[in-house]
C-alpha cells in the first residue's frame, strides 16, 4: 500500500491522541472499576493499558533512535512493505476479534498493578509517541528501519508506527469492554 506521508502522520496521531483523551477519562474510575476481569483469564481494563506500556517501552526507544540516525530525510509518500502491512492490518479492531498471544514478558495478567501508577505511565508514554510522530514528519518512513519485538525482523518505520498505534486501539477497544 501507498500512504502520502502526512495523512498517515496525521491519522496515527489522533488515534494516539483519543487513546491519551480516553485514558485521562479513565482517572475518573474507580481502582476496583479498573482491575475487574470478565473472568479469570481476561484482562482488565488496566491490565490493558500496562501490556500497552510494556511495549511503548520498547518501541518508543527504538523509534527514536532510528529517528534520531536516520539518513533519510522525508518523502511524500509512504510504501508499505507485505509484512509490515500485513502485521498493521492484522492489529485493527474488528467486530469479533480473535484473542492473540503474547509474549510472557508482555503479558500483565496476575501482576500487583496501581491503576494510577499505570494510567499516568501510559499517558506518558503515548504523549511521548506523539512527539515521535512530529519527528518521524522529517524522515523517510519507507528507507528508515527499525527492529520490532520478534528477532530478526525489520519494519519500514512507516509500518511500525502503523503496528504499533493499531496494536494500541485494538487493546484500548479490549479495554472499553472490560469496564462494561
Amino acid at each position: 500500500m501507498v500512504f502520502k506521508t502526512d495523512e498517515l502522520i496525521n491519522e496515527l496521531t489522533t488515534y494516539v491522541n483519543s487513546h491519551i483523551q480516553y485514558a485521562e477519562k479513565l482517572k475518573g474510575f474507580n481502582e476496583t472499576e479498573l482491575l475487574k476481569k470478565k473472568n479469570e483469564k481476561s484482562w482488565s481494563a488496566i491490565e490493558c493499558l500496562e501490556h500497552l506500556n510494556l511495549y511503548a517501552q520498547f518501541y518508543n526507544k527504538e523509534i527514536r533512535k532510528r529517528i534520531d540516525n536516520s539518513k533519510y530525510f522525508k518523502s511524500t509518500v509512504f510504501k508499505s512493505g507485505y509484512l509490515g502491512n500485513k502485521s498493521a492490518v492484522s492489529m485493527l479492531p474488528k467486530k469479533d476479534m480473535d484473542t492473540m498471544n503474547t509474549f510472557k514478558s508482555k503479558n500483565p495478567i496476575y501482576s500487583e498493578l496501581d491503576a494510577a501508577t499505570v494510567l499516568n505511565k501510559f499517558i506518558k508514554l503515548q504523549k511521548e509517541l506523539v512527539e515521535l510522530l512530529e519527528k518521524s514528519k522529517e524522515i523517510d518512513l519507507t528507507k528508515t528501519k527499525t527492529a520490532i519485538t520478534l528477532p530478526l525482523l525489520k519494519f519500514r518505520l512507516g509500518d511500525t508506527l502503523r503496528f504499533v498505534i493499531y496494536h494500541n486501539e485494538r487493546h484500548i477497544q479490549q479495554a472499553k469492554k472490560a469496564l462494561k
